[in-house]
């Protein structure tokens, strides 16, 4: 299995893209791993990190489990007095597949940036693959 791995820092309300796009589609990825952490430790908050299968005009608290270009969420509280109140981290991601650039959102309530780590999988596709995955992805960016 050949894996890729992405990691950056989004500050609150920021909005990274992934390039995965390919000129033929022919390889695919799926998400394996999804981490989240953040920046400053000495802060307390609640953070929210999505990926998404298209550009997003916003970074919100919002999980719409519905809402088909969501592939991954990340949901991570952390308080500054650790002792006392221990941090809590919820990941949930998707098992599909995709051969388009993916997007990455970071909300947060005490603008604190956030680092994520994200390993992908490569899937390589056949022409038919590569043609069905390329306009499932475009029918959701819609």
């Amino acid at each position: 299995m050949v894996v890729k791995t992405f990691r950056g820092l989004l500050a609150d309300g920021g909005q990274d893209q992934i390039r995965l796009q390919t000129n033929k589609g022919q390889v695919g990825y799926r998400i394996i791993k999804f981490q989240v952490m953040p920046n400053n430790l000495n802060s307390s908050g609640e953070a929210c990190m999505k990926i998404f299968k298209s550009e997003q005009s916003s970074a919100t608290f919002v999980f719409d489990f519905t809402d088909s270009a969501l592939m991954a969420a990340a949901y991570y509280t952390v308080n500054a007095s650790a002792d006392s109140y221990s941090e809590d981290h919820h990941v949930i991601f998707d098992n599909q597949i995709v051969n388009q650039d993916i997007y990455i959102t970071h909300k947060n309530n005490d603008n604190v940036s956030m680092n994520y780590y994200i390993e992908l999988e490569v899937v390589p596709l056949t022409d038919q693959g590569a043609e069905y995955t390329t306009l499932k992805d475009i029918r959701t960016q819609s």
